[in-house]
């Protein structure tokens, strides 16, 4: 969408004119996953698919919500003063959330808004449209409320709000490649530290594939914050004979020497993962900045191999998808991306090859699970960012 065509929608809908209008993109993450909240490096970048928006601010206490995603619940009104968490207020509980924590944060936010959504993140695919909501709520408020705030106080909002509001106990990926990203680049992040590199991704005559499985994944509902726990416990036992916080503190060879302390099989493979896929990532950086995309491609086939058999977080659409896609021809590497158990996969393809690739996967896909999935590419986008302001 084009400002043109989001002033005019937001004027339909709360007839007034827009103040502002906005961009919040997705993101892939191109390997590091379920690394974020283990302590551990990750390698996201913000895609040129995401959320627009537009706003005007009220002088009352009232705030107007409508998403043209959501069009037939209409626009939702909240108290300004009442941020409270309500399942029946469905989609309205990120903006809430955000506007609640950074209230808390100090910041003056004394009148309501009308805010305007559209986005074309297809819903529950695993690229991050929660994230991408909340940063855009977040520059919508600095924006028409004039905040003085470093990105990154918008990113841990988001991630608060995706925590202690809707109760999702992910770590700050997301947040951060959606509020950071930047044109042709990656984000190389250390979760620990929170430093980060801008990275170029020149992917030569290659192009990203999105593979979305059109299964829809909950995060909420899914055994995401079980894995979470499952490495806190493995991190306990670790610490028995190790000082560490996190996984991602040790190296192959200390965790192979202490993984006799951990007590349960399925957590020596939980956290297996998390410390083996930490090292891919680093290798992955290394291939990238010295142009070896074959090896950054198979990288990216041991990531899905671990999260397939040692985190289990993959299931039969992900894994037909990326099964079928290392088989084709032009393709450097395939793995899923996201929390897992639905959502989408990501694949290297030569650009020459991605039209008989996708008619080659769709058919696959479709025999083996019962229906079709989609396909994009990507491009690699610049984070949240104000499109226009009403002259």
């Amino acid at each position: 969408m084009d400002s043109t065509s989001l002033n005019q929608a937001f004027e339909e809908i709360f007839k007034q004119q827009a103040d502002a209008t906005f961009f919040s993109p997705g993101r892939i993450n191109l390997i590091g996953e379920h690394t974020d909240y283990n302590g551990g490096h990750v390698f996201p970048a913000a895609i040129s698919l995401g959320t627009y928006g537009a706003a005007r601010k009220r002088s009352d206490q009232t705030l107007r919500f409508y998403s043209a995603n959501f069009s037939e619940v209409g626009i939702i009104e909240v108290d300004l003063n009442h941020l409270v968490y309500d399942s029946a207020d469905g989609w309205t509980n990120y903006p809430k959330g955000m506007i609640k924590f950074l209230q808390e944060a100090g910041h003056v936010i004394d009148t309501g808004l009308d805010l305007y959504v559209n986005g074309n993140i297809p819903n529950g695919s695993g690229l991050s449209s929660s994230a991408s909501l909340e940063l855009l709520v977040g520059i919508v408020a600095e924006e028409l409320y004039q905040l003085k705030l470093e990105r990154l106080d918008l990113v841990k909002a988001g991630q608060k709000t995706e925590n202690d509001f809707i109760g999702v106990n992910s770590g700050i990926m997301d947040q951060f490649a959606v509020g950071m990203g930047a044109d042709k680049r990656a984000i190389y992040l250390d979760t620990n530290t929170l430093e980060y590199d801008l990275v170029p991704l020149d992917l030569g005559d290659n192009l990203i594939v999105i593979m979305n499985t059109n299964k829809r994944r909950e995060l909420t509902d899914s055994k995401y914050n079980e894995r979470r726990s499952e490495c806190e416990r493995a991190v306990e036992e670790l610490n028995k004979k190790l000082a560490i916080k996190t996984l991602g503190e040790l190296d192959a060879k200390t965790f192979d020497e202490y993984c006799y302390l951990i007590k349960d099989a399925d957590r020596i493979k939980r956290a297996r993962h998390a410390i083996w896929e930490n090292q891919r990532t680093l290798q992955a950086r290394k291939a990238l900045e010295s142009g070896q995309l074959a090896e950054f491609g198979r990288l990216i086939n041991a990531s899905h191999v671990s999260l397939e058999h040692d985190y289990e977080v993959t299931g039969p659409e992900l894994d037909t998808l990326v099964h079928a896609a290392w088989e084709q021809e032009g393709v450097l590497g395939a793995r899923m991306t996201g929390a897992g158990f639905g959502g989408c996969a990501i694949a290297l393809v030569a650009r020459d090859k991605v039209g008989t690739f996708t008619q080659v996967l769709e058919k696959i896909y479709t025999q083996i699970i019962g229906y079709a999935p989609a396909f994009y590419t990507a491009e690699i986008s610049q984070g949240s960012r104000v499109l226009s302001r009403k002259h």
